[in-house]
């Protein structure tokens, strides 16, 4: 949000030029097998429901360039809760426990482009969805005791018009470090 047009123009031309740095921290849906990597998958959208995009065969429209790239922070066990399609995570759907604790990996998130739901798209491309989606992952499990998308903006870095670098960063969230065991 810029309070004016030639900010505003300033931190465009920084999306445009993929200079802004961006981090985010995300629950995934089993072990992510490399300790990092990096997805350059083209975003287009899904035929068959127009609220999601997506990675690979079978994307409609124009398709857009798109860049990921990730690193394990952490993987863990965790006893969890199954999404159901349709519902909310709370409520009685939420409180059907698995019988066994179920692997999840924590990962640090670094989108070079900036696509509608690229990170949700791209994790779900290499078949490891961020846990708690709803939209991209409705029936995957749910680390117990997280009742939001799983997927949290953690700092954001460009220059102010002074060409000072700026950043703003944003605490892991207490759901997160409890589930986690991370300080």
């Amino acid at each position: 949000m810029a309070k004016n047009e030639k900010t505003h123009e300033f931190l465009k031309k920084q999306f445009q030029g993929r200079t802004v740095k961006k981090i985010y921290h995300a629950i995934v849906n089993g072990f992510v097998k490399d300790e990092h990597g990096f997805i350059k998958k083209p975003i287009g959208r899904s035929p068959a429901d127009f609220r999601k995009w997506l990675a690979g065969r079978g994307a409609r429209g124009e398709l857009r360039e798109a860049e990921t790239f990730y690193k394990v922070l952490k993987r863990f066990e965790a006893p969890c809760v199954q999404n159901f399609s349709g519902s909310s995570l709370k409520g009685s759907h939420a409180d059907k426990n698995f019988k066994h604790t179920t692997p999840f990996t924590y990962l640090e998130v670094r989108p070079k482009t900036g696509r509608t739901h690229q990170i949700r798209v791209h994790m779900k491309f290499i078949n490891y969805p961020v846990a708690c989606d709803l939209l991209y992952n409705p029936n995957g499990p749910c680390p117990k005791g997280l009742k939001r998308l799983a997927l949290h903006a953690r700092s954001i870095e460009f220059k102010n018009l002074k060409g000072e670098m700026v950043k703003i960063e944003s605490p892991m969230p207490k759901e997160f470090k409890k589930i986690t065991n991370c300080l």
